[in-house]
């Protein structure tokens, strides 16, 4: 408790766990995606990629086989069709893990993370970071009885109960619901439920709040919002969902940069007041956004701060694209087309593609897991420019060790897909 890890990890004033500081948990060692390279189950990237991948089905149509995945043998082949779309097999790989940690804990959690500096830099497969075996203080280092041993390799759960992240994941599962339904509609039931307990929990309670930079939730409002929404949107306009949208209204004008393309999905489920609000909202993001994007000849918003600027992007195009089929009168096609422009070469400093294995020149050294060869993972995507202080764009292409210009994170990876996608839509 009160203890303060690396990359963003910390704990609060209390454990909100059942189980007492380092003792083994059960059960949690299920689904999920790494984070990035540094091999920690970042509860929010998870969220991410979930709702990403739910989007690229529902409103792109995603259907495509090119993986097989078998959750019970812990196995995957990619250039394998396996006769189920890979979209499903995927959420449920995700939910799969914020399902467990819910089980164990009763709410979300930041993440899991490895316990030293030594496993979190490791070069190579993740597989030899560990003997794969529990820890036990009873046993010493070299030690195993073939279950356990005295090798303090486990990794870490960060518990702390934070309602913020506890919404995100709802949404989440809102969403996931969605796609999994005529896949595996079991856990289609169990996300929605699991979904509506953690909904009517929090709103029984005061908001629990605790931050760690980018590991304990967005804003509370943002995140009940997208809460609502996918809610709403699960619900087919269930009512308790609908007025708290409506008392939201506020909240997601004050803040519509990061919520109007969110809020926009629900306009089929609300009524006309709604709409109508929302409507006035883009049109004064749209003369904000003009005048950010003036800012450079690239016609996006570039990043300045310390990370590289492609999900900033891809994020940029993904709203512009669900702002436009909601107003198309008022935000064009150009801001999408623009976006991906961007991440596959129009950028500063060179005309390299940000995404490994797509465009004619794309980026071959990247900082994965296979960071140390001075390679590259197909699909991934880096961050890309990073601005030097005070004006100075670098991209350097031979260094894989840079991470803030070439580290893949999972979520952009889904950010790409969105954007290629709606590009392809507007551009027919």
């Amino acid at each position: 408790m009160n203890y303060t890890h690396f990359d963003g990890y910390a704990m609060g004033p209390a454990t909100d766990s059942p189980f007492a500081p380092g003792e083994h948990i059960p059960g949690i060692n299920v689904g999920g995606w790494y984070d990035a390279d540094d091999f920690d189950l970042r509860t929010q990237t998870q969220t991410r990629v979930i709702t990403d991948l739910t989007l690229a089905k529902e409103i792109f149509g995603d259907t495509g086989d090119d993986t097989t995945v078998d959750e019970t043998a812990r196995s995957v082949q990619i250039h394998k069709p396996d006769g189920s779309p890979d979209i499903p097999q995927q959420i449920q790989h995700g939910v799969t893990l914020l399902l467990a940690e819910d089980k164990a804990f009763g709410h979300a959690i930041p993440g899991i993370i490895e316990p030293t500096l030594e496993e979190y830099t490791h070069l190579g497969d993740a597989a030899s970071k560990t003997d794969g075996r529990i820890y036990t203080e009873r046993l010493n280092t070299l030690e195993t009885n073939g279950l356990y041993s005295g090798v303090p390799d486990d990794r870490w759960a960060f518990t702390t109960h934070i309602t913020p992240l506890n919404y995100d994941v709802a949404s989440a599962l809102a969403a996931a619901s969605r796609a999994l339904r005529g896949f595996n509609d079991k856990l289609a039931n169990q996300c929605l439920e699991t979904a509506f307990r953690v909904w009517d929990q929090e709103h029984k309670q005061p908001p629990a709040l605790f931050h760690s930079f980018n590991t304990t939730g967005g804003e509370l409002g943002d995140e009940e919002t997208k809460a609502a929404v996918e809610l709403l949107i699960a619900t087919n306009g269930g009512a308790p969902y609908r007025a708290r949208l409506k008392d939201l209204l506020p909240t997601i004008q004050e803040r519509f940069e990061t919520l109007g393309w969110i809020a926009v999905r629900a306009i089929p489920l609300m009524d006309s007041e709604f709409k109508i609000a929302l409507a006035a909202s883009t049109k004064a993001y749209k003369s904000k956004l003009d005048a950010t994007v003036s800012k450079n000849p690239y016609g996006v918003p570039i990043a300045t701060g310390t990370w590289g600027g492609s999900e900033t992007v891809a994020g940029f195009a993904i709203h512009a694209y669900f702002l436009h089929t909601a107003f198309p009168d008022i935000i064009g096609t150009e801001y999408i087309l623009r976006g991906l422009d961007y991440l596959l070469g129009t950028h500063p400093v060179s005309n390299i593609s940000y995404v490994s294995g797509v465009g004619t020149q794309s980026k071959l050294i990247g900082y994965g897991n296979n960071r140390a060869d001075y390679t590259f993972i197909p699909g991934g995507m880096i961050p890309g420019v990073t601005i030097v202080k005070p004006d100075f764009p670098e991209l350097d292409e031979a260094w894989p060790f840079l991470w803030y210009e070439h580290e893949y994170v999972v979520d952009a990876a889904t950010a790409f897909i969105l954007t290629a996608n709606a590009a392809n839509i507007v551009s027919k």
